[in-house]
């Protein structure tokens, strides 16, 4: 296999559903424009193009595509729910580093309703493809009236909070540093800081879960146009391209379903087996990491990644919360966008949009949240169903 590096990035702004009058197009040329001219490439050099999105039509890549031109090459479109854009970039990075191409633009997007996702609930739950996730969840938990998706991490956190006495205070710390971090994202849905006490007064979506602890329905893209090493050298984008070290995607085992629980459900065992793998290719470590884009979903999911990615022991990530570790001056900087919570969660770009901010720092180029000597930077993009995709990332 090749070495495969990230040669540019681009994103939009991530915004609240119906607050611009555009097209999933529109967005996807935004980014996929900004991402090509950050690689200083022109469209005509892409050879496939691989487009994430979740709840567009058929072909709706080749739509966004054909905003940045008509060349006829392949367009793969993908959906693999929240993990879409890091599904993405893992095919186009596959594609370069098997030799197939030698420049693939990784294109996620997403045009969402307002209000909270579905997930099982009503006449859909039988033929849900996460029947069985939310069937673990309500043979322990029951079925509330309360949004599926928030239900099933709401009862993770619980769980979790049982089992080791993480508290409250702790899954707020989680939100109130991710709010706090987008302040300085121009690109954030969000851009307002909240104390843990006012996100803990913020309305109860699902007990023990606050609205300002629920990531939110948005409208955004992300791209990242993908390389090899060789191509990179001979058109001279060595000086910005930034290394894909190693990458793993997994998918659910007996692990997910056979304990009962909901932590195990919504897919800390598939970010566990991934970051593993990750790290034995890699010959790196967590340690080795200085940033980390994360899929805080719900803030516990947030602390149960923690875990996964070792950078505690099992329940002892409330606490790693609360000291400071996962922030500016800490062992690591967590989600300096602000992450889904606060930057927003348009399910095809999610994956992406880490990417970029992730390009950004290594680069040096983020402006305020700058990360200082960030070097070594990890992507953690989850879907129920599921998949988990881990990406690590080098300058």
């Amino acid at each position: 296999m090749r070495a495969s590096c990230v040669a540019g990035v681009g994103m939009t702004r991530f915004e609240k559903p119906e607050s611009r009058q555009w097209q999933y197009w529109d967005m996807a040329r935004e980014a996929g424009a900004a991402a090509l001219a950050d690689a200083g490439l022109p469209y005509e050099r892409v050879e496939q193009v691989i487009a994430g999105y979740c709840f567009q039509p058929s072909t709706a890549g080749q739509r966004a595509a054909y905003e940045l031109g008509l060349t006829g090459v392949p367009v793969h479109n993908v959906n693999n729910n929240c993990a879409t854009g890091a599904s993405a970039l893992t095919l186009a990075r596959q594609l370069v580093a098997g030799g197939a191409a030698e420049c693939v633009l990784a294109l996620g997007f997403e045009k969402m309703r307002r209000g909270a996702l579905g997930g099982g609930d009503g006449g859909d739950f039988a033929v849900s493809p996460v029947a069985r996730h939310y069937g673990v969840m309500a043979a322990a938990h029951g079925f509330a009236a309360s949004p599926p998706t928030a239900q099933i991490f709401g009862n993770a956190a619980r769980e979790h909070m049982a089992a080791y006495g993480t508290t409250p205070e702790q899954l707020a710390a989680v939100a109130a540093k991710n709010h706090r971090h987008s302040v300085h994202n121009p690109y954030a849905q969000f851009r307002t800081e909240y104390s843990v006490a006012e996100v803990l007064a913020a309305k109860e979506i699902h007990a023990p879960l606050t609205k300002l602890q629920c990531s939110p329905t948005s409208d955004g893209a992300a791209a990242a146009v993908v390389v090899s090493a060789e191509y990179a050298a001979a058109h001279g984008l060595a000086g910005r391209a930034v290394e894909i070290v190693a990458q793993e995607m997994t998918t659910d085992t007996e692990e997910s379903f056979a304990s009962g629980r909901c932590v195990d459900v919504v897919g800390a065992g598939m970010t566990r087996r991934a970051a593993r793998a990750v790290f034995e290719r890699s010959g790196l470590g967590i340690d080795d990491v200085d940033v980390v884009e994360l899929h805080d979903c719900f803030s516990v999911n947030e602390l149960l990644t923690y875990e996964a990615l070792g950078m505690c022991a099992q329940g002892e990530s409330g606490k790693l919360v609360e000291s400071g570790a996962t922030t500016y001056g800490g062992r690591w900087v967590v989600n300096p966008s602000g992450g889904l919570i606060s930057k927003g969660h348009p399910l095809g770009a999610t994956g992406l949009a880490q990417t970029a901010e992730l390009v950004w720092q290594l680069r040096g180029e983020a402006g305020a949240r700058q990360v200082e000597g960030a070097r070594v930077g990890l992507a953690h993009n989850i879907g129920l169903g599921g998949a988990a995709v881990v990406t690590l990332l080098r300058k």
